[in-house]
C-alpha cells in the first residue's frame, strides 16, 4: 500500500539501509536468536515456528523487511514497514488497519542484549511477524487497528489495548496437551518464557470478560496470563468488543 493513503503515519515511514547493518549488529542478532530459539523450538506455538519459516527469518541474519514482506503479502496481505521509532497511537493504528505493521529498523546493542525498554528490530521481527503469516490472526490484528482507529474514547482504547496486551504481546495457546506461546512478549524474551515455563504466572483460559478486566502491568514479569484454544476466539473477542464499544459497554 502506498504512504500517500495514510496520514498519521506517513511522516513515520523511512527505509531500511541494510546495506549499512554491521558484522556485530549481525552477531548480536544472532546471539539473540541462539538464547531463545531452543526454547521457543518446545514452547512456542505451531503456528509461530512455521511463520517464521514462511517468511524466511534467518538465525544468523538480520532480517531484511523488503523480503519479508515479498513473502507476507500473497499470504495474508501484511507489509514489515520500516518506521523511525515510536509511533502515536493515531499512525500506529492507522497502520494496523492498513495491514502495515510498523517495524523499528534498529537494534539494541551487546550491553543491552538482556533488556531494551523501547521495542527494537528484535521484538518488532523476531517477536511479532511470524504471526503475520497466520491468515486469522492477521485479520485479527487488522479488525484492532481498524477499531481503535476510528475512535478517540480514551477509555475504550484502554480497554481495547488490555485485549492487545494479552494476546499480540502476551497470547498463549492450549495445543493438545501443552500451553504454547505466541505473544511477543514471550516469544523474544528469555525472562518472560522462563517466566512462563517455570510456572511463575498463573494461567488462566482465556475470557474477554477477565482481559477487559485485567490492568496491564509493563515494568514487572507478568503474574496472569491467558490461554486461548483456538486463534478463532481471539478474532471473535475482538468482534464482540467492538459490539461492546459500539454499544457503550467496554
Amino acid at each position: 500500500m502506498a504512504t500517500a493513503t495514510l496520514t498519521a503515519a506517513a511522516p513515520f515511514i523511512i527505509r531500511q539501509d541494510y546495506a549499512a547493518y554491521t558484522d556485530e549488529q549481525h552477531a548480536i542478532w544472532a546471539e539473540l536468536v541462539g538464547r531463545v530459539f531452543p526454547e521457543l523450538e518446545k514452547h512456542a506455538a505451531g503456528e509461530y515456528l512455521e511463520g517464521f519459516q514462511i517468511i524466511g527469518l534467518k538465525r544468523d541474519r538480520m532480517p531484511d523487511l523488503a523480503a519479508i514482506s515479498s513473502r507476507l503479502g500473497p499470504r495474508t496481505g501484511w507489509s514489515s514497514t520500516p518506521v523511525s521509532g515510536f509511533l502515536p497511537a493515531p499512525a500506529f493504528f492507522e497502520m494496523l488497519a492498513n495491514r502495515l505493521f510498523p517495524t523499528t529498523t534498529w537494534l539494541r546493542s551487546r550491553e543491552s542484549i538482556e533488556y531494551t525498554p523501547e521495542p527494537d528490530i528484535f521484538h518488532d521481527v523476531f517477536g511479532h511477524v511470524p504471526m503475520h503469516s497466520h491468515k486469522v490472526f492477521g485479520d485479527f490484528l487488522q479488525r484492532y487497528g481498524s477499531v481503535c482507529a476510528a475512535t478517540s474514547n480514551a477509555i475504550v482504547l484502554e480497554k481495547l489495548g488490555r485485549l492487545f496486551w494479552y494476546t499480540v504481546e502476551f497470547g498463549l495457546i492450549r495445543q493438545g496437551s501443552e500451553i504454547k506461546a505466541y505473544g511477543s512478549g514471550i516469544i523474544s524474551s528469555h525472562g518472560e518464557c522462563q517466566n512462563v515455563i517455570n510456572g511463575g504466572c498463573e494461567i488462566h483460559d482465556f475470557s474477554l470478560e477477565e482481559v477487559l478486566d485485567t490492568p496491564v502491568k509493563v515494568d514487572e514479569m507478568q503474574k496472569v496470563l491467558f490461554a486461548v484454544e483456538s486463534f478463532d476466539q481471539i478474532y471473535e473477542a475482538m468482534r464482540e468488543a467492538e459490539q461492546r464499544a459500539r454499544d457503550g459497554r467496554l
